[in-house]
């Protein structure tokens, strides 16, 4: 497994991280994305770790609090060898202060998430969303405070805005706070918005991305195709309105390209949709998920091999999507001064 450098720090983490949002499925939106218990999901970290991806990524809402409960106890006896990334900003318990990146609700977050995990650290702590009632200076000093105390070592963000991300990074500058230094970002063959402009960000201000959903909102599965319905068994049946808008007639092209490149490689279209994110700019680790042993086998098949740069310029061209302004208008002018811009 190759590990990289997460943005401008110095802990190294494996290509490819686990996600769990699949452990507990304790209500029907969770419930769609999967149900693993504990004994399962001990097996399937076992699986990980022998093929040394030592990464694992929750959050405190996923499942409220039951995939952080099942992730702890999945790791309990290995704890110091591996890395535990968990995420707070959401709604965690009732009230005007059970939300957002306050200083109030962050100690209380990331407490609760230590006794859930059942750990004293937590490896890389996330700002699960922006939040524009609470000051930065705020979630920011809250944040490096959690670091000063050895509570958290890395801190990190997800969701964000280009304009989110920078302010943030500016005042942590200012003052000395510990500074994001990964950007969780939603980014896949069919959703590439997270390149125009915090892609560029992530290059100028060394911010690491972890991907999350790197198959599309589970559209790239290799089992949606023309003229093959909806599996039965996917999420898409219930989170596919609330999710990232795909059209059906781009997707399709995109997985045609996407199956030729199998017949050439043998690998899946899984496989081959992930390997081609772990070969962008910026990219530090993409989070994979899996129902079962089999579906994380094929996900963990995605690293150790790279497309050819013939194969990574057909995909780059099928799922490309006219560039919205200001892009278009930077792409245009001066592109040479520009290293991430094609004419």
């Amino acid at each position: 497994m190759d590990f990289r450098q997460l943005g401008h720090s110095g802990l190294k983490v494996p290509a490819l991280c686990f996600g769990t949002g699949t452990f507990g499925g304790s209500n029907e939106f969770f419930a769609a994305w999967g149900s693993t218990g504990v004994e399962e999901a001990t097996r399937l970290v076992d699986i990980c770790m022998e093929a040394g991806v030592n990464m694992f990524d929750t959050a405190d809402v996923y499942s409220q609090g039951l995939s952080e409960e099942i992730l702890g106890k999945a790791v309990k006896s290995r704890r110091h060898d591996v890395i535990l990334a968990t995420k707070a900003s959401f709604r965690m318990e009732p009230g005007p202060n059970g939300l957002g990146n306050s200083r109030f609700h962050l100690i209380r977050a990331c407490e609760a998430s230590l006794r859930r995990l059942g750990t004293d650290y937590i490896d890389l702590y996330q700002m699960h969303g922006f939040d524009a009632i609470a000051p930065v200076e705020e979630t920011l000093n809250s944040l490096d405070t959690l670091v000063r105390s050895g509570k958290v070592r890395y801190v990190g963000c997800s969701n964000f805005s280009g304009w989110h991300l920078m302010k943030s990074l500016s005042i942590s500058e200012r003052y000395g706070w510990a500074r994001y230094v990964a950007h969780q970002a939603y980014y896949s063959l069919v959703g590439r918005d997270y390149e125009w402009e915090l892609m560029p960000l992530g290059v100028d201000q060394k911010v690491g991305a972890l991907v999350w959903s790197p198959l599309g909102w589970g559209r790239l599965t290799g089992k949606i195709r023309r003229d093959h319905p909806l599996p039965e068994v996917s999420r898409l049946h219930k989170t596919a309105a609330i999710g990232p808008q795909v059209e059906n007639e781009y997707l399709y092209r995109v997985v045609d390209v996407l199956d030729e490149i199998a017949k050439e490689t043998g690998k899946t279209v899984p496989q081959i949709s992930l390997n081609w994110l772990l070969q962008r700019p910026t990219v530090s680790s993409v989070i994979i998920g899996a129902r079962n042993e089999e579906q994380l086998r094929q996900n963990l098949g995605a690293a150790g091999w790279n497309l050819s740069a013939e194969q990574v310029a057909k995909l780059d061209a099928v799922s490309a999507v006219p560039a919205p302004y200001p892009y278009w208008h930077q792409r245009g002018a001066a592109v040479e001064r520009n290293p991430l811009s094609t004419p």
